[in-house]
């Protein structure tokens, strides 16, 4: 009788592995990519296909910080702060690489989660972009975080977030992002208020004005496109990253905030431009299905979502799982060279 019992679990387990594996196939073969819209040494391909996301019901973690809707509380761990939704009517979605500010050190959180309405305090996993600092810094509430308008830029950071999972490596790659964009908009960039925060780097004067040129002139590419529900990018003639959601209407509500990571990462490689070959929309097909296709790792972030990483020695693809919807809630995936 226990051995039967062991069998029907074990089937089952396989069966749901296998309805979310074939799930992520039929949202792959689904896909359509548009032809780039380039500026300067940046490259933008839509990603087109269907919602698989009904709820509307949803906001990012910047609405809901805006709104006073999603409190982010200071732990005193560098590693984990708590969330808590005191919304009775949306969820939210924190999406791993956005940065809050505040409390005793700016963070980056480091999973994509879902919080429930009146959720209660939810524990998130997260890394320091900011080191050194562990007080209140100027007026701001060191008990809490003030908002979530940034996300970590460049690649090499997220695969230190995401793949590596190393605090070290987080600031090493801060630290080469701000000597990076330093170079390239030809002044430092480094705050006086906390020279290591990433943060209050993305705030200087001549980064938003640098990268706010890219963000005029691509922004507008969705409009009126209601099947896009991600994008992926070139830089320098280099594939290096996409994003895919499950619906158009979460994707739009995040765009903003993604375009502008992704034009901070293009001018932090400006110097670096050079003529090289053109990326075409059978590329960037052949490397979503190659991630696709990598050895798969899954770990449980809550009772709600599941975290999958498929891995080759080229890409890597960070996957959240909805276990409630049954959806694929976003991909990320990363050119690792």
């Amino acid at each position: 009788m226990n051995l039967q019992k062991i069998s029907y679990g074990l089937v089952f387990a396989m069966l749901l592995v296998l309805g979310f594996s074939l799930n992520t196939q039929a949202q792959q073969d689904a896909y359509q990519i548009s032809a780039p819209v380039t500026h300067k040494n940046l490259s933008v391909f839509l990603i087109h296909g269907k919602n698989e996301l009904a709820n509307e019901n949803i906001l990012t973690l910047q609405e809901a910080m805006e709104q006073k809707i999603l409190v982010v509380f200071e732990t005193s761990d560098v590693n984990e702060l708590t969330v808590q939704n005191k919304s009775s009517k949306y969820e939210v979605f924190i999406q791993s690489g956005d940065i809050v500010k505040g409390g005793k050190q700016d963070r980056v959180l480091s999973v994509d989660i879902i919080i429930p309405a009146k959720s209660g305090k939810i524990s998130i996993e997260a890394f320091c972009v900011e080191s050194g600092r562990w007080e209140q810094r100027k007026s701001e509430n060191v008990g809490q975080f003030s908002s979530s308008n940034e996300r970590i830029v460049t690649r090499d950071l997220k695969l230190a977030a995401n793949k590596a999972r190393s605090q070290n490596e987080v600031w090493k790659e801060v630290e080469k992002t701000q000597d990076k964009l330093s170079s390239n908009v030809g002044t430092t960039v480094n705050s006086a208020a906390s020279r290591t925060s990433l943060q209050l780097s993305l705030e200087n004067k001549e980064v938003m004005a640098t990268t706010d040129e890219f963000v005029k002139k691509l922004s507008g590419i969705i409009s009126g496109k209601n099947d896009v529900i991600g994008y992926a990018f070139v830089i320098n003639g280099k594939i290096n990253s996409a994003d895919v959601y499950a619906s158009n209407f979460l994707f739009k509500k995040l765009w903003l905030k993604l375009l502008k990571a992704t034009a901070v990462e293009a001018v932090s490689e400006m110097k670096d431009a050079r003529v090289a070959r053109v990326v075409k929309v059978s590329d960037i097909k052949a490397f979503l299905d190659g991630a696709d296709r990598a050895k798969s790792e899954e770990r449980t972030v809550t009772n709600r979502v599941k975290a999958v990483t498929r891995e080759d020695s080229e890409n890597v693809v960070f996957e959240s799982r909805d276990t409630k919807t049954k959806v694929t809630i976003h991909k990320s995936y990363v050119r690792k060279q």
